[in-house]
C-alpha cells in the first residue's frame, strides 16, 4: 500500500473512531462519571475518593523519523527511540485520559507536567467533585500512582511491598 493510500485509511479511521465513539468515550469524565467512579471503588475496594490508577509507560518507537531519533533516545531504553504514554482508564476499560509523551527529556514527571488532565488541575478548571476521608472534605478525588510521581495532594502513591493482610 502506498504511502498516500496508509494516510488516507488511517485519516478515515480515526474519523469513523470520533464518529462512533466520540460523544460516549472521547470526552472527560462528567460530575455523574465521577461519582459513579466513586461508588465503585467505594464498594468494590474501600477506597473512597478514588478516581483511578494513573500510569505512565514507554513504548518503543520504531516508525521514529531519523531526523528526531536524538530526542527520543535515552541509554537507557536501550538502542531504540521510545514515547511516554500518560493514560487513565476505568474499570469498564473506558479510556477517558491519554497524553504522549513530550520530546526532549522524556520521563513520567515531565508528561505530567504538561498533561491536559493535570493542567485543569493547576488552572482550577477542573470539576469540584467533593470527596470526605476522615472528616475532611477535599476538592477533587485523587490518583493511585507509583512512586516516580511528585507528592501532589492529587496522587497518591501505592505501597511498593506490602507485608501482609494484618498490617
Amino acid at each position: 500500500m502506498s504511502e498516500r493510500s496508509s494516510r488516507t485509511a488511517l485519516d478515515h479511521f480515526c474519523q469513523s473512531v470520533m464518529k462512533i465513539f466520540g460523544l460516549g468515550y472521547l470526552r472527560k469524565p462528567t460530575v455523574t462519571d465521577v461519582e459513579k467512579l466513586y461508588r465503585h471503588h467505594e464498594e468494590n475496594h474501600g477506597f473512597s475518593g478514588m478516581l483511578e490508577s494513573l500510569k505512565c509507560t514507554d513504548w518503543e518507537w520504531f516508525g521514529c523519523p531519523v531526523a528526531f531519533k536524538a530526542q527520543y533516545d535515552t541509554r537507557a531504553h536501550g538502542p531504540n527511540p521510545f514515547i511516554l504514554l500518560e493514560v487513565v482508564a476505568s474499570q469498564d476499560l473506558w479510556i477517558w485520559h491519554a497524553f504522549f509523551g513530550v520530546d526532549g527529556s522524556n520521563n513520567g514527571i515531565n508528561v505530567l507536567y504538561q498533561s491536559p488532565l493535570f493542567n485543569d488541575l493547576k488552572t482550577g478548571r477542573a470539576p469540584e467533585i467533593l470527596l470526605v476521608a476522615n472528616g475532611v472534605t477535599y476538592p477533587w478525588g485523587y490518583y493511585l500512582v507509583d512512586g516516580i510521581y511528585p507528592k501532589l495532594a492529587t496522587l497518591v502513591t501505592t505501597i511498593p511491598e506490602p507485608a501482609d493482610d494484618d498490617h
